[in-house]
């Protein structure tokens, strides 16, 4: 791959790109004479990941290493224009640096690369014009050689976008594939949006995967059709500026950074927005098929299959992590048949739109707008056909917030009276032990999905909220009364563990 570079802006550019695409373990060779653009390219690529435009970047010529701790990743940046031997590179600790880093080696060439067989070169050579640079990359693996053609890929829609020399701003993303990045230019932000599509998993006993199984999107159609069929119904979702969905990629309107939640606090007045918000969207007529681009998309139905699926995240991750007691096949067994008898009636109550994620996140908060238009929605692409409880459950017991039991019994009514008034037929009781039902269900996928991200995925920021989930699960059952499933929760419904949101 080579790449035009046409002055010193574009090289910064071209490098915060290739920041947004490293990872843990990647090493960067950089080679080219003296003065062809090396040290700006290292400097604005640490800068970039350190969110940080005024980040010191001294030169490591006489140190050999320079070694930065940032935020999302440690970098350790190499000069080994003086080293003598290869081998000084084991007493530099390359090794060590790769275990919990990235590498970034200024003149490769003078060490060993055996030491970096899956390193990407990048190599500089001045251009045709003043202060123009060339730079060609080359893989050395196939990790590399699939980034390379998504780096292609999204620079191709920016160029064609009109925003290819727009400022690129990190912005954290979820625990999903997805990855975003802020572009400012002119006074004016979009928001980058990555969404590739699904690789390879691993089959369930079924033989099918998890994500086939609860009908996660396999591709940004989904985000598009859904999007559309949001807004043609009167939601405020990000506008579309550009697509590329052959490789997942969308320019999308900016909608800030503001939730509904601030400093992890539920809002109240938000929040009552975002029920009222729920009873309209529950008021809606909802095609299963949604038309967008010329591609269709259907909108699949929440089963129990899903549910119960989604639930085993419990008996797989969280049991093992939080006791030592082994999960026998009697104890699943047990687990599934309770479940499906709580679940039963649930999954007979009324069908409507289901977008899967309703809480603090993905419900941004717009000061500026008036109405249920305060509400700008994100994050919808696996929505389902499925109970009307279900968003309800996801707002009213937000993991990512503390929620009280009494600002939580408070928007619980407000629906009910929404409800109640606008529908002919609405029971308030069958409703109300749906809502704790499908929130056992929801905060019980999310304690093993939460372990597995620590465990599996290396994220274990998620670990901080499991105090808050529990408290949640130890709510629902003070709803939901003796049921069978509750001897399956023993771990959690006997612990001491108290926090303030208990109250």
């Amino acid at each position: 791959m080579k790449v035009l570079l046409e002055n010193q802006a574009a090289t910064e550019l071209f490098a915060a790109d290739l920041a947004e695409l490293l990872k843990e373990g990647d090493v960067l060779a950089l080679s080219g004479d003296l003065g062809t653009g090396k040290s700006t390219l290292s400097r604005a690529l640490l800068r970039h990941l350190a969110a940080d435009p005024d980040l010191e970047v001294p030169s490591p010529t006489f140190t050999l290493v320079q070694t930065y701790e940032l935020p999302r990743m440690s970098v350790a940046h190499f000069d080994l224009y003086r080293i003598e031997e290869p081998e000084e590179l084991e007493e530099l600790g390359l090794d060590e640096y790769l275990e919990t880093g990235v590498a970034l080696i200024e003149w490769p060439e003078m060490g060993d690369k055996t030491y970096w067989p899956e390193a990407l070169d990048l190599k500089l050579t001045e251009g045709t014009k003043p202060d123009s640079r060339e730079i060609t990359l080359t893989a050395n693996c196939e990790s590399w050689k699939n980034r390379l053609e998504r780096l292609n890929a999204r620079r191709a829609l920016l160029a064609k976008a009109g925003w290819i020399d727009a400022a690129r701003e990190h912005v954290q993303g979820d625990a999903s594939s997805r990855t975003y990045f802020r572009l400012h230019k002119n006074g004016e932000t979009i928001v980058f949006m990555d969404s590739p599509p699904t690789g390879p998993e691993p089959l369930l006993a079924s033989g099918k995967t998890y994500g086939e199984t609860v009908h996660r999107a396999r591709d940004i159609t989904a985000f598009i059709a859904v999007g559309k069929a949001l807004a043609d119904h009167g939601f405020r979702v990000a506008e579309r500026v550009a697509v590329d969905a052959d490789n997942g990629l969308a320019l999308l309107e900016d909608l800030g950074d503001h939730t509904i939640a601030e400093n992890d606090e539920a809002v109240t007045e938000r929040y009552e927005l975002a029920i009222d918000e729920l009873a309209k969207l529950h008021g809606c007529k909802w095609e299963p098929e949604l038309e967008c681009d010329g591609k269709t998309h259907q909108l699949k139905q929440c089963d129990f299959e899903v549910l119960i699926t989604e639930a085993e995240l419990y008996l797989q991750w969280y049991l093992p992590h939080a006791s030592s007691e082994p999960v026998t096949q009697q104890m699943s067994d047990e687990y599934v048949a309770a479940w499906k008898e709580l679940l039963a009636p649930v999954l007979q109550t009324e069908q409507t739109l289901l977008l899967r994620d309703y809480h603090s996140p993905n419900i941004m908060w717009l000061s500026e707008e008036t109405g249920l238009n305060k509400l700008g929605l994100i994050d919808y692409q696996d929505a389902m056909i499925g109970p009307a409880a279900y968003d309800v459950a996801s707002l009213v017991y937000d993991a990512r917030v503390d929620m009280s039991a009494e600002l939580q019994e408070h928007l619980l009514q407000r629906y009910c009276n929404l409800a109640t008034k606008h529908k002919h037929i609405f029971d308030e009781i069958e409703f109300r032990k749906a809502v704790a039902i499908l929130s056992l269900q929801r905060n019980t996928k999310i304690l093993g999905a939460f372990v597995r991200l620590d465990k599996q995925f290396g994220k274990p920021k998620y670990k901080e909220m499991l105090p808050r989930i529990r408290n949640y699960v130890r709510r629902c059952f003070d709803l939901l009364g003796d049921v069978k499933l509750k001897k399956s929760y023993k771990v959690i419904l006997t612990s001491n563990e108290t926090r303030q949101s208990d109250s």
